[in-house]
């Protein structure tokens, strides 16, 4: 048995009421007054006590009684001293019923101390404590040897016994308090993380709708500082508009999809599709995907789309989406030629490459960009997300 066993305390769980049903504690005071009861019937019943000899012993047995309960107190608050000496009392009080002929009342005493020492003490003090009152039982007694070693062994069995039972409810009652704690934790990260995904949503709408607007809006101001003609800072002002518009077609989808009311990934891309003149093509069996995922494919579709614009301005683009099982697959491709800087990473989208391939780790999944094939000219950004 390691050296701790012997010296820690039983947990405060288990020397506390805590956890214990209000049915089984009535059922333990029952059994206690039984038992008390059937103690004070021997003690009467060794007819060995005169007159007011039974007065002395019943307030001996009071004042033992406030001590033990008392040492319920102080073993909860894990005083050793104080419940050692508290313990004393009944032992002490126990040897002074011995020397008046009250053998039965010491006996009960002895052993009653005996069992709360083992219960409740830490086990090395308990047991050593246990012996003292226990030797004296041994040498006073006038049974038999083998009835004698008998009752000091169902002694110290009834006090382990208790302490074991204590510390099995002492440990059901930490693991549940362990377990709600671990419930809240799980509850304030799902928080955490619905606040994270509520603003990374808000930001990707909000930074590219609204840095798009600030540019046309910044260059109509300049042109109409530089006296420009009306009609090219109306055209930046449309567009302003035009971006306004989108944006906030984005936000209602934004927020319909954190409501969890999202239409179908590849009803999106065909309206996306057209609206660019791109070509679509959908495979594999339609269904219903996560709020998370069908939100990765339209943001990567809506970048990969913009990147497209900015760096291969008027090349053929070809988007594929498919179910595959266990994860969806989206493809855009566009077959033009484009400059030095094939990195999707241009001002002003608010994604880039970075955002997209952080949203793919986020669920699981992965993107991958860069030039397609050797021998065929073009971008391709391709995306897979568990669904």
């Amino acid at each position: 048995m390691p050296r701790e066993s012997w010296t820690a305390w039983p947990a405060r769980e288990a020397l506390s009421q805590a956890g214990v049903p209000r049915r089984r504690q009535v059922l333990t005071w029952i059994v206690r007054a039984v038992l008390v009861g059937a103690f004070f019937a021997s003690v009467v019943r060794e007819d060995v006590l005169r007159g007011w000899e039974y007065a002395v012993v019943a307030a001996g047995f009071a004042v033992c009684g406030a001590a033990i309960w008392r040492c319920y107190t102080t073993t909860l608050d894990r005083r050793l001293r104080a419940s050692v000496g508290l313990l004393a009392v009944p032992v002490a009080a126990g040897a002074l019923a011995e020397g008046a002929g009250a053998h039965v009342a010491a006996a009960g005493l002895w052993c009653i101390t005996a069992v709360v020492a083992v219960e409740r003490l830490p086990l090395g003090p308990g047991l050593g404590l246990a012996a003292v009152p226990l030797t004296a039982y041994v040498l006073t007694t006038r049974g038999s040897w083998a009835g004698t070693a008998g009752t000091v062994a169902m002694v110290l069995l009834i006090g382990y016994s208790l302490r074991l039972d204590e510390e099995a409810r002492g440990a059901g009652f930490r693991m549940l308090a362990q377990e709600r704690a671990a419930r809240r934790a799980e509850a304030e990260t799902a928080a955490l993380n619905e606040r994270a995904r509520i603003a990374r949503e808000i930001h990707d709408v909000l930074a590219h709708s609204l840095s798009a607007q600030l540019v046309h809006l910044e260059a109509a101001r300049l042109l109409v500082e530089s006296g420009a003609e009306q009609d090219r800072v109306l055209e930046r002002i449309v567009s302003a508009r035009g971006m306004a518009r989108e944006g906030l077609a984005e936000t209602r989808q934004a927020l319909s999809a954190l409501r969890g009311e999202m239409t179908r990934p590849e009803e999106f891309l065909r309206d996306l599709a057209a609206a660019q003149g791109a070509g679509l093509r959908v495979t594999g069996e339609p269904r219903r995907l996560p709020a998370e995922a069908g939100l990765a494919v339209r943001r990567v579709a809506q970048e990969a789309l913009t990147n497209v614009r900015k760096h291969a301005p008027g090349a053929r683009v070809d988007m594929e989406f498919s179910y595959l099982e266990g994860e969806v697959e989206l493809a855009v491709h566009d077959g033009g030629a484009r400059g030095k800087n094939t990195e999707l990473a241009g001002s002003g989208a608010g994604y880039g490459l970075l955002g997209m391939r952080e949203r793919a780790e986020l669920l699981g999944g992965s993107l991958e960009a860069g030039p397609v094939a050797e021998g065929r000219e073009g971008f391709v950004v391709r995306l897979r997300v568990p669904a």
